[in-house]
């Protein structure tokens, strides 16, 4: 996500900070610390309400950081790889690859709501036992603050509706009992736009009524319209894709660059020629050897281009995206490389026999739609 900072690694798993986190502990550590606590234990000094707040508030990080823990835990179990974990002001998000089986889905779905649920059993219990043991008012209305949060999280996340972790639930049974995992990602986002649009829509009434909380609500609403809109399109994206080859779509000859010239002589023998804004790259045995994008060539010092070869300002081949002619479509855009950009260099052996852009899957969905057979 953008805007979010790396602060390390948690049981093995990169952990990272949006620029928002500290909006979502002042916001709720202020609500506890100013409202909540002065309603539930009248009578306290000021710094015991603002310590309190903001204990509460990291707690509530802590919490949305144990919910995608548990996501990320669950899916490594089942052989899923994990990217990353991003805690922002709306909670969290675990970048993860695609499950292979339903019941892979379902469980990892399920894993980060029950982990809310039952940290919220945990809070309640911890609380009610600490105001009886103790008398600690203050430390235990905060724990049972935490156990509601936690409750609500849960119980919210549950909602059958994508991007939730419900949606997710959803998608697992639907996909379980037909056989379509497509399908059944077009239906939980629907549920999700339906969601959205429900949650915005109650957020305005409520805000007009002089709930500031409607303002979250829709926020939130915003939010869920616009990750279930992207999931229907790229669920009927890939359904489009399904069965499709990298040599159905490929387009060749390919545009190729020698990679021994000096960035000058590429210029002008080839760029300034060129049909297509990235070259492939050759080396003296007619090997791929990585790809060029004339923009960075254009950003070439003048005074350098003379002894800078072409393979100095390129992308090499390892940070490229490559397949044979053979492999699914939808698998080699599932595993793009982060460092190649959006073209593809399909390789036979050791020969470069075509390249895939944008605009040729862009193409194919096209013709598929005019077919009918990109569902809706």
């Amino acid at each position: 996500m953008n805007g979010s900072v790396r602060i390390g690694r948690l049981l093995g798993v990169a952990l990272r900070i949006h620029w928002t986190v500290p909006i979502l502990v002042v916001f709720f550590g202020y609500s506890l610390g100013s409202r909540t606590l002065p309603a539930w234990i009248p009578d306290q000094s000021p710094a015991t309400y603002a310590v309190a707040g903001l204990v509460g508030g990291l707690l509530l990080l802590g919490s949305l950081l144990a919910h995608e823990v548990a996501h990320a835990v669950t899916a490594r179990r089942k052989g899923i790889p994990v990217e990353n974990i991003t805690l922002w002001a709306l909670g969290g998000m675990t970048e993860m690859g695609r499950p292979r089986a339903p019941g892979a889905a379902l469980l990892v779905a399920a894993s980060g709501p029950l982990t809310s649920l039952l940290l919220g059993a945990g809070a309640l219990g911890a609380g009610v036992g600490l105001h009886r043991l103790s008398g600690w008012a203050v430390p235990a209305a905060v724990l049972v603050w935490l156990a509601w949060i936690n409750f609500l999280l849960g119980v919210f996340n549950l909602l059958p509706a994508a991007p939730l972790d419900g949606g997710r639930v959803l998608q697992a049974v639907m996909w379980w009992r037909t056989g379509d995992r497509y399908r059944a990602e077009r239906a939980a986002a629907r549920s999700g736009q339906v969601l959205g649009f429900l949650l915005v829509a109650g957020g305005w009434i409520f805000l007009l009524r002089g709930a500031q909380g409607g303002l979250w609500l829709m926020v939130i609403g915003f939010f869920i319209v616009i990750v279930a809109n992207a999931e229907r399109r790229n669920a009927g994206i890939a359904a489009a894709l399904r069965g499709v080859r990298a040599a159905d779509v490929m387009s060749s000859p390919v545009e190729t660059c020698p990679d021994w010239l000096t960035v000058e002589r590429c210029v002008e023998d080839v760029a300034m020629r060129a049909r297509h804004s990235t070259l492939a790259l050759l080396d003296f045995e007619g090997r791929p050897s990585g790809m060029v994008h004339l923009p960075r060539l254009a950003r070439t010092p003048v005074a350098q281009r003379e002894t800078l070869r072409v393979r100095d300002v390129a992308t090499p081949l390892s940070q490229c995206t490559t397949c044979e002619p053979g492999d699914p479509l939808k698998g080699v855009l599932e595993n793009l490389h982060p460092g190649g950009g959006a073209r593809i260099l399909v390789i036979e052996g050791r020969h470069l026999v075509g390249v895939i852009t944008a605009r040729d899957i862009s193409r194919l969905i096209q013709r598929r739609t005019l077919r009918g057979t990109e569902p809706q």
